[in-house]
């Protein structure tokens, strides 16, 4: 029974990473991805190997909306922590500092979120949808307001909430989020905050933003014990 039981278990493991591997593939059947990985996959793999990135790796997106920077983050089975890897402009901004609350008000989200689409035809070249709403954007929404949605890391520099890179960005962060989940990685996490959080831009802001007091100490807090 016990064998039985391994062998099942061995099965369904490689079926999944069946699965996972055949994720890229699909991918480059898309023109827009395979012209992506044409331009770009092979000097992203000479930099990360200098940055010590050698095989499989996992990945992170951290987003800062005051900066309008955002960073990818890369950890391999041989690294105990995430190492900053790339560094992009955003392109251009949509809305103020603060959370979005409800359709249609031109905020870009904040918290702690998951790339749930990729997208190779998108109107904006190519796209990472972020799970927008999370519970706590639906608690602070309400039952009798839609949250909105459609939240993407995409190409172009035009944005309603979302966050535009450019197109030939977008190309880099693309090819590093495939090759992530074709490794694997099923969820690919997404931190979207208001300011880089330290203890000095927390207080910096809220004297601006007095409303966003327990909102922000609470993503302080939750940034800090993860990324600690």
């Amino acid at each position: 029974m016990k064998r039985l039981i391994k062998l099942l278990c061995l099965l369904a493991m490689t079926t999944t990473a069946m699965a996972q591997s055949g994720f890229k593939e699909s991918q480059l059947k898309f023109e827009r991805v395979k012209e992506a990985y044409d331009q770009k996959w092979a000097t992203l793999q000479q930099d990360l190997l200098k940055a010590g990135f050698k095989g499989d790796f996992k990945l992170k997106i951290m987003a800062y909306k005051a900066e309008g920077k955002l960073e990818l983050w890369l950890k391999t089975a041989s690294h105990t922590r995430y190492k900053l890897f790339r560094t992009y402009d955003f392109c251009a901004h949509s809305g103020t500092l603060g959370p979005k609350v409800i359709e249609g008000d031109g905020q870009t989200p904040e918290g702690f979120y998951k790339i749930n689409v990729f997208n190779p035809m998108s109107s904006f070249h190519l796209s990472l949808g972020v799970d927008y709403p999370n519970a706590t954007d639906l608690a602070r929404t309400g039952k009798d307001r839609k949250p909105g949605g459609d939240i993407y890391i995409h190409g172009n520099c035009v944005t309603v909430g979302c966050i535009p890179l450019t197109d030939e960005k977008i190309k880099e962060v693309y090819v590093l989020a495939v090759e992530a989940r074709n490794a694997g990685q099923q969820d690919i996490p997404v931190s979207i905050m208001p300011f880089r959080m330290t203890k000095a831009n927390l207080e910096r802001y809220l004297k601006a933003y007095p409303t966003q007091k327990a909102f922000w100490e609470n993503l302080y807090a939750t940034y800090t014990k993860q990324n600690g």
